[in-house]
C-alpha cells in the first residue's frame, strides 16, 4: 500500500472535477480492470482518468529502473502506478485529498510510492530526484505561484529538486495547436482562439508555443531540451513523433481532435491542412501538444 502523507493538506481540495471523482473512487475500490466500465460510458472524466491509452504518452520512455521519480500533479493516478513499476521509488504530489485517495486505492499494491497531499510549495522534500514529471501541470503555475514570473519561478523551484544529471518531463498543450485554428475550444478555458490570442481575458492559465516553451525551460537553468509531439494530443495520444522522426505529408494518421467535454466546431479538415503544413516544414509549430525532456 502507498504511504499517504496528510501533514501538508490544507483541509480543502483546491483542484477537482467535482462529484464525479466520488464515482471514480468507488470504481477503483471495486475494480482492477476498467475495460467494461470504459466501454459503457461516455463520461469524459471517467474516460480521461481511467483509460489505459493515457499510458501511450510515457510507455516508450526509457527510465532507469534504479532511479527515483517525483510526479507533481498525480491526478487520479493515470501514470503513478506505471512509474511505480518502472522505478525504484516514486513520490506523488496531489492538491486534492480525494484524488490522492483514488491513487492510493487504484495502486494499492505499490509499496514504493509516497503520496503527499497539499500544495507543492508547502511540502518539505528531504531528497532529490532523478526524474520529475509535470504532465498537464505547468500551465497552472500562474494560479499557484504568487510571483511576477510564475512559470519561470516554478520551473526553477522544480529544478532545485533534481539530482545531478536529472531529467524533467513536461507534457503540455501547444498554444498554436492546429485544432485551435480549426475550431476547438481552448482546453482550459473552453473559448475559441483563446491561446492563439494570448489569453486576453484570463491570465491565470497559460500554454506556450514551441519556441517560447524552449526558451522558458532554458531560462530556468536547464541545458538541453528534447521535443516530442503526441498526436492527436498528449491526453490520449495515438502516435508520438520526434524531431528525428517527423510525419510526412502522406502519413495516415487521424488528426481530428475532439473536445471530449464539450461540443466543438470543425472549420476545416485538420488532416488535409496538416498535410499542407508538413509540406512546408511547419509541423512542429502546429502540433497540438508537446512532450519535452529537459536535462540539467
Amino acid at each position: 500500500m502507498p504511504n499517504l502523507h496528510l501533514e501538508y493538506y490544507s483541509g480543502s481540495d483546491l483542484y477537482s472535477d467535482g462529484d464525479i471523482e466520488d464515482v471514480i473512487l468507488d470504481i477503483v475500490k471495486k475494480n482492477e480492470d476498467f475495460t467494461e466500465i470504459l466501454s459503457s460510458t461516455d463520461n469524459w472524466p471517467i474516460l480521461y482518468h481511467l483509460t489505459p491509452m493515457r499510458l501511450n504518452l510515457i510507455e516508450w520512455y526509457d527510465f532507469n529502473p534504479s532511479g527515483n521519480l517525483l510526479e507533481i500533479g498525480g491526478g487520479c493516478g493515470a501514470f503513478s502506478g506505471y512509474f511505480s513499476k518502472k522505478l525504484r521509488e516514486v513520490s506523488v504530489v496531489e492538491l486534492s485529498r480525494r484524488r490522492a485517495e483514488i491513487i492510493m486505492n487504484r495502486h494499492s499494491q505499490c509499496g514504493n510510492m509516497d503520496i503527499y497531499v497539499g500544495n507543492f510549495y508547502d511540502i518539505k522534500f528531504n531528497k532529490k530526484y532523478d526524474y520529475i514529471t509535470l504532465i498537464g501541470v505547468l500551465e497552472y503555475a500562474g494560479k499557484f505561484t504568487p510571483t511576477e514570473q510564475p512559470y519561470l519561478d516554478f520551473l526553477k523551484c522544480v529544478k532545485s529538486l533534481l539530482n545531478e544529471g536529472g531529467k524533467l518531463i513536461i507534457a503540455i498543450e501547444n498554444k498554436f495547436g492546429l485544432k485551435y485554428f480549426a475550431g476547438a475550444g481552448e482546453d482550459h478555458t473552453g473559448r475559441m482562439f483563446d491561446s492563439i490570442e494570448g489569453y486576453p481575458l484570463d491570465g491565470s492559465v497559460s500554454t506556450f508555443g514551441r519556441v517560447e516553451l524552449e526558451e522558458l525551460i532554458l531560462s530556468a537553468g536547464f541545458s538541453k531540451t528534447e521535443f516530442y509531439y503526441p498526436v492527436p494530443d498528449y491526453k490520449i495520444p495515438k502516435t508520438i513523433y520526434s524531431d528525428n522522426y517527423l510525419p510526412d505529408a502522406d502519413s495516415l494518421f487521424d488528426l481530428y481532435s475532439p473536445n471530449y467535454d464539450q461540443e466543438r466546431d470543425l472549420l476545416f479538415s485538420e488532416k488535409d491542412a496538416m498535410s499542407e503544413i508538413i509540406k512546408n516544414n511547419n509541423f512542429k509549430f502546429f502540433a497540438n501538444s508537446f512532450f519535452v525532456e529537459a536535462k540539467l
